[in-house]
């Protein structure tokens, strides 16, 4: 016989996730507009409720225990997908135009989907379309926590709990360097201008290079495909990009290509989209096909 379920409060929910992601419990309770007593009362009813232990007991300190992870994760998708369900009431009642928060690597806002959202933009002036834009990484946790309802990033390595998740492009990632580089044997190539550390383009280039017998040396590094671009121009180093049709190759040179990346677009699993919203996803599938037909 199974036990009853637990009878978790959205609100304590909440709490958990303003701990999870603060210094202290004084400046989530602040970040929740609730008195540290209030904070630390519900989070032990929380805790009641579950009926496992969550947090540590580390002198003053209480940190989110390790094992208790499938219940932030919980908090995570009941309190997204509550504000999701919110927004939709919200529009079905007509006190809300609509709102999409959207999410792109720089690549995909600036080269790939730049013309989808300026379009959308006119064709929805009535909807309250926000862009952010940030690293792949990023990205993913802001859409789990419910603060970003689409994105476009880097398909990671494991599809996270929650998440709908649909091919957008395969791009190749090439070998840039100044123009009139003659490209000979890889252990000659460099220096490099590369994504930071973290991202996901960048330590797949490092393999990649690796592969080919050289150990890359990374002198510069920068989230931003133009901005690397522009670092290559002025002869800092090497960098791998993806061959993007809007990108502005004047200066380069392309090299080989290193490996494929795949672009996915992410949302909450069974998260209430407005027509809108499913018509700027659909708009996003649309282009990356015609994208990924023209790199073929």
């Amino acid at each position: 016989m199974s036990s009853p379920l637990p009878d978790l409060g959205i609100r304590q929910l909440e709490y958990l996730l303003a701990v999870s992601r603060s210094a202290t419990w004084a400046e989530a309770a602040a970040s929740l507009g609730v008195t540290p007593s209030a904070l630390s009362q519900g989070l032990a009813e929380l805790e009641r409720r579950v009926g496992v232990p969550i947090f540590d007991r580390e002198g003053r300190r209480r940190p989110i225990r390790s094992s208790a992870e499938p219940v932030l994760d919980h908090a995570r998708q009941v309190v997204a997908l509550t504000g999701d369900l919110a927004a939709w009431a919200d529009r079905m009642r007509g006190s809300s135009l609509g709102a999409i928060r959207l999410g792109l690597i720089d690549v995909a806002a600036v080269e790939h989907f730049d013309t989808v959202v300026t379009s959308f933009r006119a064709a929805h002036p009535e909807v309250r379309l926000s862009i952010t834009v940030a690293p792949s990484a990023e990205l993913i946790a802001d859409l789990r926590r419910g603060a970003l309802d689409l994105i476009v990033c880097v398909e990671p390595v494991e599809h996270p709990p929650g998440i709908e998740v649909a091919h957008v492009l395969s791009e190749p990632i090439h070998v840039i360097a100044p123009e009139g580089t003659e490209f000979g044997p890889a252990r000659s190539w460099g220096p490099w201008v590369l994504f930071p550390e973290g991202s996901h383009t960048r330590a797949s280039t490092m393999v990649a290079l690796r592969a080919l017998g050289t150990e890359p040396v990374v002198v510069a590094d920068s989230h931003q495909p133009t901005v690397l671009r522009a670092m290559v121009r002025l002869g800092m180093g090497w960098s791998a990009l993806s061959r993007s049709p809007g990108a502005d190759s004047h200066g380069l040179v392309e090299g080989p290509e290193l490996l494929r990346r795949r672009l996915v677009l992410m949302r909450r699993d069974r998260s209430p989209l407005d027509p809108a919203g499913i018509e700027l996803a659909d708009a996003i599938l649309t282009t990356g096909t015609e994208i990924e037909r023209q790199l073929s």
